[in-house]
């Protein structure tokens, strides 16, 4: 199994790095909504094991909007959820008519109530397929789309993402061979038995090695980069405890098997699914950059 995992990353890693630091946003949207769209899919899948079917194709072209939304909105520089119709850029104010994202989420809102009252589907089906319909929107599709949205962020952008994404990788990389060597103390038995205190805090520190690589790199002061790199690794490891209780839910073992050694799509980017808009958060909100 390990070779596997390995064989699967050493593949993979350096297509998405050159992905991101040479692709266009717009490439970079394209490719971060396939991967939403197959970790929606995955996700619609744990909903089945259990009875819940969602609106998937409905809950999938929301999905595509928001990502297009948050395309058009990378070069906003300040924050703001919707974009609205003001926005700052260079220095001075102007009517831009972007589209918001709470208008998505409002459409999304209007698509179940008609799916809802005029699908053929047995009423006793309804509550379930608008929740798995609106948390795989919540908690899948909307915090992935914001990768587009950082990956846009100015001069950094492009280093911005590829720093979420190391600090997950090396993270769970030190977990996962911690663990396995050293571990004894486990983290959450009731949801995942193979993952340890040990594991843990050799992520977190993996995290913030790779803040200090960074540094050499990137004009954010070090301080700030180890703020965003420690939110970031715990908001990942928060988020692979979550589709840990998914799964345990839903009484599967992996989301799927599209990656050797690490199953699906899902148990692959459950980690950046919060780090990435964490990582987004605090460099808007907390550094706050002014260019």
């Amino acid at each position: 199994m390990t070779w596997k995992r390995v064989a699967t990353a050493v593949v993979l890693i350096p297509f998405v790095v050159g992905l991101v630091l040479w692709g266009s946003t717009a490439i970079v949207a394209l490719a971060v909504a396939l991967v939403t769209l197959l970790a929606l899919f995955e996700y619609f899948a744990l909903g089945d094991a259990i009875g819940h079917r969602a609106y998937r194709f409905w809950t999938a072209t929301c999905a595509l909007l928001l990502i297009y939304v948050q395309w058009l909105m990378g070069d906003v520089p300040t924050y703001r959820l919707s974009g609205g119709l003001i926005a700052y850029q260079r220095n001075w104010w102007f009517a831009n008519g972007l589209p918001s994202i709470e208008a998505v989420f409002f459409l999304f809102v209007l698509g179940i109530a008609t799916l809802t009252l005029w699908t053929k589907r047995p009423f006793v089906e309804a509550l379930p397929a608008a929740g798995m319909s609106a948390s795989g929107l919540i908690l899948v599709a909307f915090p992935l789309s914001f990768a587009v949205r950082l990956h846009g962020t100015g001069r950094e952008g492009a280093l911005l993402l590829l720093f979420a994404l190391v600090i997950t990788w090396v993270g769970d990389t030190a977990a996962y061979f911690v663990g396995r060597s050293i571990g004894k103390h486990m983290l959450a038995p009731h949801l995942s038995p193979k993952k340890t205190w040990e594991g843990t805090v050799a992520s977190f520190l993996g995290s913030l090695i790779v803040a200090l690589i960074f540094a050499r790199f990137m004009t954010m002061p070090l301080p700030h980069l180890l703020g965003m790199a420690a939110l970031g690794n715990v908001a990942g490891q928060v988020g692979d405890l979550l589709e840990s209780a998914y799964k345990r839910s839903a009484g599967i073992k992996d989301s799927g098997s599209l990656l050797p050694g690490h199953g699906g799509i899902l148990d692959r980017i459950d980690a950046l699914i919060l780090a990435i808009p964490v990582v987004w958060y605090y460099w808007i909100l907390i550094y706050s950059p002014r260019s």
